[in-house]
């Protein structure tokens, strides 16, 4: 233990493992978009498509990967089925993350304390209050 760190506890290292998976998939703009739309409600494979300007073919293969990793779940309605993020863990990664990169695009030195469930007031985030 690191004598200036007394309380100091490290993740395990299955959690560090999961979170940086977690981290990996969200690092592709597509699933970004793909999980954006999520955050609206649930949807099909042809319309999140058409939303993140992406093909059927890739968004199913991204919701795949977003499935396994627990990101997103599917609901099957007859032939099709309907994705939607799976809790509201996605909505904050999500929006943290959009947040983030919102305050970075504007050149802030530090983000807002104040802003924790937003993106900084420039963009709105679906379900934040």
């Amino acid at each position: 233990m690191h004598s200036s760190l007394p309380d100091f506890e490290m993740p395990s290292e299955e959690q560090v493992h999961l979170a940086a998976e977690s981290f990996r998939l969200l690092s592709d703009p597509t699933r970004i978009k793909v999980l954006w739309a999520l955050l609206q409600g649930e949807s099909s494979v042809a319309c999140l498509a058409e939303l993140a300007d992406a093909s059927p073919t890739a968004v199913s293969q991204h919701l795949a990967k977003l499935r396994l990793a627990g990101l997103v779940k599917g609901r099957r309605e007859g032939t099709f089925v309907y994705y939607s993020a799976a809790d509201e863990h996605v909505r904050r990664l999500l929006t943290q993350g959009l947040f983030h990169a919102d305050h970075i695009d504007r050149g802030e030195a530090s983000p807002s304390a104040a802003a924790p469930t937003g993106t900084g007031g420039a963009r709105p985030v679906p379900g934040a209050s």
